[in-house]
């Protein structure tokens, strides 16, 4: 899906980014994506304006049922050489995946990010993994959603995402799990902490809190998994209401920075929850 609720997090930060990445308007409706290979095997990606036919199938094979995916040409609004996430697929009687050349895609193939070094794409990708694994992450701090702090104050460890940025299915990555953990958070009744895990916790919130007073671009808050999410240049932020929050930064390389539950958090959180289900404005018509 492509669209200002739900989007590859992977393409950008909101929603009209992520649209940018693709070189397709940012429509209100949205669009559906769908990958496929040509009789060749070469990789395609079509952006089809039937957001509502993509999203039945996907709710058909979640529930392991059938549903025959073939978007209308009227509907098409491109067909794009490569496909910006990672897939795993084999089509019996279709030679292995590959991309078409620059001349024949009209365009330079899309591909996935590259995962060998921490960027936007990997901090997102991260942020993705702990909301749809939310607490097999909150395990690991178990002192956090009673500690008796402000929204600023963050617990002083930091937890390793360093696998965040290798994916294993479109739209989501592989962090590391709490296993792989290179610390944990100090639980309540502990020496006292810091004031912040890393400077750049205050800068998130405060951030967070500009979104509340002004609204950012569709899909800069939205809602993934049961959790609140939140991106901005340079960092993303995944919460629950009744719990705490994870941030992640790029200037924090792999680490996942836990924001202890305190007075301000949960109506920050709320707040966010809000916004993100809040109908979105309509996208500026095409010049």
């Amino acid at each position: 899906m492509l669209t200002p609720a739900q989007f590859p997090g992977v393409l950008g930060d909101d929603y009209p980014a992520a649209c940018e990445q693709l070189g397709l308007e940012p429509l209100e409706a949205g669009y559906g994506l769908v990958f496929g290979q040509d009789g060749t095997g070469a990789r395609w990606t079509v952006a089809t304006t039937d957001a509502a036919m993509v999203a039945c199938a996907l709710a058909a094979w979640d529930c392991g049922l059938e549903y025959d995916l073939s978007p209308d040409e009227s509907s098409m609004a491109a067909s794009l050489p490569g496909w910006p996430l990672p897939v795993a697929v084999a089509v019996p009687g279709i030679p292995d995946p590959y991309d078409p050349d620059e001349e024949t895609g009209g365009r330079a193939p899309l591909s996935p990010p590259d995962t060998s070094a921490w960027g936007p794409p990997q901090r997102r990708l991260g942020a993705d993994e702990i909301a749809v694994h939310w607490w097999e992450w909150r395990d690991q701090f178990p002192g956090a959603g009673t500690v008796a702090e402000d929204a600023e104050d963050a617990e002083p460890r930091t937890a390793s995402a360093a696998e965040a940025q290798t994916a294993d299915g479109p739209g989501s990555g592989t962090a590391a799990g709490p296993e792989d953990a290179a610390e944990t958070a100090r639980p309540s009744g502990g020496p006292a902490a810091p004031a912040v895990s890393h400077p750049g916790v205050r800068r998130v919130l405060a951030a967070a809190e500009e979104y509340v007073r002004n609204p950012p671009p569709p899909g800069r808050v939205r809602t993934a998994h049961g959790a609140v999410r939140a991106d901005g240049p340079g960092w993303s932020l995944v919460g629950r209401t009744d719990d705490m929050a994870f941030v992640l930064l790029d200037d924090a390389p792999g680490d996942v920075l836990p924001v202890g539950r305190g007075p301000a958090l949960p109506p920050l959180l709320e707040a966010l929850g809000k916004l993100a289900a809040a109908p979105q404005p309509a996208a500026a018509p095409p010049v």
